[in-house]
């Protein structure tokens, strides 16, 4: 009778299979093939797998497979394992001087940039670094100028600043036209060297420009010089990519490393990734979070950072 009792069935099999396959998928995402672009889509959702475990332990429930629904514990504890930090506290050591920057995609397609640029305003961010903007912007977001009389524009991307820029110019992205730039900014702990970047878009299968525009940013990020530096921008990139690790050595994610959550970003609406960061060297980041602004097809993301 105890034998029997403890005797798989066939549903506990099939569920046990199930959880097998999911905590692989979790573990080796990176690993799976790029077919077709399956690859990149898989390591995008791959935070959201986590949604199926439930699903998978109350159907094992459901049709009486005691096993089954043991064999979810093992995806659930990897899950935790690669995604439950994001909603760790993360206690830092405050410096005096802090700098408040933010980042958004200003959405070429945006009927209220105005909007979008007093939303960014209202932040009290010290640096402002925009994206995607097009010359029908221009007219709308000139108000910031009220706010930050420092700026420096590069093809689509831009930078106003409360504080003096110094030697300002183009970025590398890797994408054949301009959509990043460099300006050195002197701030209340020194100048620090400040990226605005817009890498090329990554669709599944059609990844190749992006590809090599991380690697070209990379390059050039770990080869600056300068001992204090700031990344902002649009990657098209998420953090769970398997072309992320390894990316600018030395840089850390200020979202991993003070923010809660998972900082998701697109789209604005209801966001299910994070193409967005903010990348730092050299200081430390108090505050990550993000927000929707009117107009954008993104949040923005925005950082507190001391010395």
């Amino acid at each position: 009778m105890i034998a029997a009792l403890l005797r798989p069935r066939r549903m506990d099999i099939v569920f046990t299979c199930g959880a097998a396959l999911l905590t692989v998928a979790l573990i080796g995402h990176r690993e799976v093939p790029d077919l077709m672009g399956l690859g990149i889509v898989l390591d995008t959702v791959a935070p959201w797998l986590g949604l199926l475990i439930p699903v998978l332990a109350v159907a094992a429930l459901g049709l009486r497979a005691p096993f089954g629904v043991a064999a979810t514990l093992v995806p659930l504890l990897v899950w935790a394992h690669l995604f439950g930090a994001w909603w760790a506290s993360h206690p830092m050591t405050v410096g005096d001087k802090r700098l408040r920057v933010v980042t958004q995609n200003l959405y070429a397609g945006n009927r209220q940039p105005a909007d979008t640029a007093r939303a960014l305003v209202a932040t009290g961010a010290d640096l402002v670094a925009l994206q995607e903007v097009t010359s029908a912007d221009r007219a709308g977001i000139a108000i910031l100028a009220d706010a930050y009389p420092y700026h420096h524009a590069e093809g689509t991307v831009e930078l106003w600043s409360r504080y003096p820029l110094g030697r300002s110019g183009p970025a590398d992205v890797g994408a054949g036209w301009r959509r990043g730039l460099r300006a050195l900014v002197q701030t209340p702990f020194g100048t620090i060297a400040v990226y605005v970047v817009h890498l090329p878009s990554a669709r599944p299968g059609a990844t190749a420009d992006r590809d090599r525009g991380l690697h070209t940013l990379s390059a050039e990020l770990t080869a600056d010089r300068a001992e204090n530096v700031v990344v902002l921008g649009d990657f098209n990139t998420t953090d769970t990519d398997r072309n992320w690790p390894g990316f600018a050595p030395g840089y850390f994610d200020v979202q991993r490393r003070a923010g809660t959550g998972p900082g998701f970003t697109w789209p604005a609406g209801f966001p299910i990734a994070r193409p967005d960061h903010i990348l730092v060297r050299g200081l430390q980041a108090t505050a990550a979070s993000t927000f929707e602004t009117p107009g954008p097809d993104h949040r923005a993301v925005t950082a507190v950072i001391c010395r």
